[in-house]
């Protein structure tokens, strides 16, 4: 792995992780020090960064976190509900036996982790993450990888199990769990309705109701 990417790979984890605030300043210097690697990388980095949208870059002010207003958030949940809707029904009629048996062990093992009287927070994140990626694996190709991920790796949406009541995650570990047995049943549009629900569900535990009374667009047969 070249400098320049693992410098990318440890600033994103810091991002995400939530040690820079959505709109706090990201100093060169300050990350050359953290990472232990030149400006230069960290320079590059960042500017990689701002392509995958979690920075943004001033000319003069330098790159700060990037801040979400209420409708870009609208919008990210949206775009994800169709772009990964599409990918789960796609996945439904590819996935493999053994992409799907991997699938189920992913959610079950999210399930029982969101089910434990304890929740470790860096565990659940950690599997929702691969069980979605799991499901854009099994689609194939690299079209779908490449747009979602700008689409996920914010650091307001990767922080969200923060904002959820218990309800609400038991109910996104249900999701992942329903999600596999449609895929299982070969069923792309009861897949594309599941994955669909899962994110427009997270969207209102994050955001809440629409203000503007918006409806999204209907799944296609519906």
């Amino acid at each position: 792995m070249s400098t320049a990417l693992s410098t990318v790979d440890a600033v994103r984890a810091m991002i995400l992780d939530g040690r820079f605030a959505p709109g706090a300043r990201l100093g060169e210097a300050d990350l050359a020090e953290a990472v232990g690697v030149s400006r230069t990388p960290v320079r590059e980095a960042l500017r990689h960064l701002a392509a995958e949208g979690l920075v943004e870059i001033t000319p003069n002010k330098g790159a700060r976190v990037v801040e979400w207003t209420q409708a870009e958030l609208e919008q990210v949940f949206d775009l994800r509900a169709e772009v990964e809707g599409l990918a789960a029904r796609l996945a439904a009629q590819r996935a493999s036996r053994t992409q799907l048996d991997d699938l189920a062990r992913i959610a079950a093992a999210h399930l029982r982790a969101t089910e434990a009287r304890r929740r470790d927070l860096d565990l659940l994140y950690r599997l929702n993450s691969e069980f979605h990626g799991a499901v854009v694996a099994a689609v194939g190709g690299s079209s779908f990888p490449a747009v979602l991920g700008s689409l996920v790796h914010t650091a307001v949406l990767v922080r969200t199990l923060h904002t959820f009541d218990a309800a609400a995650m038991l109910r996104s570990a249900h999701h992942h769990v329903e999600l596999v047995a449609a895929m299982r049943a070969r069923d792309p549009l009861w897949a594309e309705s599941v994955m669909r629900s899962h994110l427009l569900s997270a969207r209102a535990s994050l955001l809440g109701p629409r203000t503007d009374h918006r409806t999204t667009s209907s799944a296609p047969g519906a």
